[in-house]
C-alpha cells in the first residue's frame, strides 16, 4: 500500500463511537436524565468540544507527517535527478568574451589631413584609415634621391679610375724599366768615349776628352734617373689597391644613399595608414586636424576571431581536457545559444600573472581557491548580425567525458 493510500485511509476514518452522531445525541439524552447534582450543561458541552479538538489535532498531525514525508522523497528525487543530469558537467559565470585588439599608432608625426573610417565601422584589410600631411616626407624622399645619384656618379668615377690603374700602373713600371735600358745604353756608349779618348794622349784635344768626361756623367745621372723611376712605378698592385679601395668607399657611399632614399620612402608610406587586418573600428580618437605623434594610438581594431576566457576553479580542472564540448549562454543575448570545445588551459592562475602577486611565504596565510584561464573556442552558433563585443559576460557548461575517470 501506498503512502497516499494511508494518509487517504486515515483521513476517512470514521470518528470513535464516543463521537458518532448517534451517540452524541444518547450522551446529551444520559446526560438530561442524570440528575442535576452531578453536575452542569455546560461541562459536558465542554467536554463534547474537547473530544472534538482532540480529533481535529490528531487529522492535522498525520496530514502534516504525510505532506513532510512526500516533500522528502520528492526533494530526494528531485536531487538525484539533478544529480544524474549535471554529473558531467562544469560551468562557471565567471567567463567572458576575448579576442584580439590591435592599437592602430602612426609611425611618423604630422598633421591629420584625412579620416577615412568612423566608429564601430567595419574595415577589411588594406583599407585606409587616416592620411598624415606628406609634404615633408615628399621632399625628404627627393633629397635622398639627388644625394643618392651623386653617390652613384662619385662611384661610376672611381670604377673608372679603377679600370684605368689596372692599365696605367703596369704601363708605367714597364716603360720605366726600358728607360733604365736605354740610360745603361747611353752610359755604355758614354763610357767607352771616355775611355778611348783618355787613351789617345797627345792625339786628341782637350776638348773632346772634356765632352767625353761629361757625356758619361751625363749618361750616369740618366741611369739614376731611370732606375729611380722604375722604384716610384715598381709598386702596381698597391696603386691598383688604393684605387680599388677609393671606389669601394663610394659603393659603401651609394649604398648607404640607397637606404637613405629607401628610408625616406618609406617615411612617405607611413603617411598613410592602412587597416593591418579585417575588423571593427572602436576607441577612435582622432580627427582631421590633429597632430599625429608616432607610437600614440589613435584607434583600436577588434578581430573578428573572438573566443570565450573562463576563470574555472582549481577544484573544477581535474576533468576538464582540449577538445571537450561547450554551450556557451551570452547574457546580452538570451536566445543566442553557442556551441565550442575546450581549447587550451593556462599554465597559471590568475593571480600569479597579476600586476602584484601574492606572496604568500610572508604574514599570515589564509588559503583562497584560485581560479584558472581556459580558452572556449567557439565553433558555430553565432549571427555574423550580430558580433559579439569583447568583454561581456557569458555562461559557458563543459560536457566531461564520462568514461575517463578523475586525473586522467
Amino acid at each position: 500500500m501506498s503512502i497516499f493510500s494511508r494518509a487517504e485511509e486515515q483521513t476517512r476514518t470514521p470518528p470513535p463511537a464516543s463521537e458518532a452522531p448517534g451517540s452524541d445525541k444518547r450522551s446529551r439524552q444520559s446526560d438530561a436524565e442524570k440528575p442535576r447534582s452531578g453536575g452542569s450543561d455546560g461541562e459536558g458541552a465542554a467536554r463534547d468540544r474537547k473530544r472534538d479538538d482532540d480529533g481535529g489535532r490528531r487529522r492535522r498531525s498525520v496530514l502534516i507527517r504525510t505532506i513532510f514525508v512526500i516533500a522528502v522523497i520528492v526533494a530526494v528525487i528531485a536531487g538525484a535527478t539533478y544529480w544524474f543530469l549535471n554529473r558531467n558537467l562544469e560551468t562557471t559565470d565567471d567567463a567572458y568574451t576575448d579576442g584580439r585588439a590591435i592599437a592602430i599608432a602612426p609611425r611618423v608625426s604630422g598633421y591629420v589631413v584625412e579620416l577615412d573610417v568612423n566608429d564601430n565601422q567595419f574595415v577589411h584589410r588594406g583599407d585606409v584609415l587616416i592620411r598624415i600631411d606628406p609634404r615633408d616626407y615628399q621632399a625628404a624622399r627627393d633629397q635622398a634621391a639627388g644625394a643618392l645619384a651623386a653617390a652613384q656618379g662619385q662611384l661610376a668615377g672611381a670604377e673608372a679610375a679603377l679600370a684605368k690603374a689596372r692599365i696605367v700602373y703596369p704601363a708605367a713600371l714597364a716603360a720605366a724599366q726600358g728607360q733604365v735600358q736605354i740610360a745603361e745604353g747611353e752610359q755604355f756608349k758614354a763610357q767607352t768615349d771616355y775611355r778611348r779618348q783618355h787613351s789617345l794622349g797627345a792625339a786628341t784635344s782637350q776638348q773632346a776628352v772634356d765632352a767625353s768626361t761629361a757625356a758619361s756623367q751625363q749618361a750616369q745621372g740618366q741611369l739614376a734617373q731611370a732606375q729611380a723611376q722604375v722604384q716610384q712605378a715598381t709598386p702596381v698592385q698597391e696603386n691598383i689597391d688604393e684605387a680599388k679601395a677609393q671606389r669601394d668607399q663610394l659603393e659603401g657611399q651609394v649604398k648607404q644613399a640607397a637606404a637613405q632614399l629607401a628610408q625616406a620612402e618609406l617615411n612617405l608610406g607611413y603617411t598613410v595608414i592602412r587597416a593591418p587586418q579585417d575588423g571593427w573600428v572602436t576607441r577612435r580618437n582622432v580627427e582631421v586636424g590633429d597632430y599625429a605623434q608616432p607610437g600614440a594610438t589613435i584607434l583600436s581594431l577588434v578581430s573578428p576571431d573572438v573566443w570565450v576566457t573562463a576563470n574555472f576553479k582549481e577544484t573544477q580542472l581535474d576533468r576538464i581536457r582540449p577538445g571537450e564540448r561547450v554551450d556557451i549562454g551570452v547574457d546580452a543575448f538570451p536566445s543566442l545559444k553557442l556551441e565550442g570545445h575546450v581549447d587550451s588551459m593556462q599554465l597559471g592562475s590568475g593571480s600569479r600573472f597579476s600586476s602584484f602577486p601574492a606572496e604568500n611565504a610572508t604574514g599570515n596565510f589564509v588559503k583562497i581557491v584560485q581560479r584558472v584561464p581556459v580558452k572556449i573556442l567557439i565553433d558555430s552558433g553565432l549571427d555574423p548580425k550580430v558580433p559579439l563585443p569583447l568583454g561581456i559576460s557569458v555562461e559557458p557548461t563543459v560536457h566531461l567525458d564520462d568514461t575517463r575517470p578523475a586525473g586522467k
